[in-house]
């Protein structure tokens, strides 16, 4: 493949890619369909089955897109501070995840879903994304916290990561669903996507 031609491959998934983020402002993954997305690109509907099979496959790269600027973030976290205190790392971790909300919406929604219904090979491209944040998290917490273990590392991020799953449900909450939580009489305390990020950071560093 040309330069060109990769150049121009490159662009269009990422066109199709941005058309989907601005339906899924919207819309929800049910209701979002390929014919949707084509009517939101400069090209035909049928185009997008050059570079994806399904509906799933586009939402993956989405999701994949959202971890890449994660772990740009991550990175410069840990590049702009030679030092941080663990009320100032949670602080920092609940800000990178409070500017991420479709990476939040989407892994807590249709994740299952997506990697079920995409192709081994964009699964895998997927992965090797996912697998850097494990290791932009673990590389943060070997700078500023010389002092963890290598097992209190790992329970950080086994900790931690499964815990991004519940961030959106919980803090991005409908007034249907707020209605419903006071006629069940359900004592709810709704925190913001940083309030309960920087609460759960501190706890699992033992603040």
């Amino acid at each position: 493949m040309s330069k060109g031609s990769e150049e121009l491959t490159a662009a269009r998934k990422e066109e199709i890619i941005t058309a989907c983020a601005g339906l899924y402002e919207t819309m929800s993954f049910k209701d979002i369909t390929i014919k949707e997305i084509g009517n939101a690109t400069s090209f035909t509907r049928t185009s997008i089955y050059n570079y994806f099979r399904t509906k799933e496959e586009i939402f993956l790269a989405l999701l994949q897109r959202e971890y890449e600027l994660w772990n740009d973030r991550l990175a410069a976290i840990r590049a702009e501070h030679e030092r941080m205190t663990r009320e100032g790392f949670a602080d920092a971790l609940a800000h990178s995840l409070e500017e991420r909300g479709n990476l939040l919406k989407i892994m807590s929604m249709n994740h299952y879903d997506m990697e079920d219904n995409s192709r081994i090979e964009r699964l895998i491209e997927f992965k090797v994304v996912y697998g850097r944040s494990l290791a932009e998290v673990r590389d943060c917490l070997d700078k500023f916290f010389p002092e963890m273990t290598v097992q209190d590392k790992q329970d950080f991020i086994f900790s931690f990561f499964p815990f991004m799953f519940g961030i959106y449900p919980y803090t991005v909450v409908t007034e249907k669903q707020k209605e419903a939580m006071a006629q069940a009489n359900v004592d709810y305390v709704y925190m913001s996507i940083y309030e309960i990020t920087y609460a759960e950071v501190k706890n699992l560093l033992g603040v």
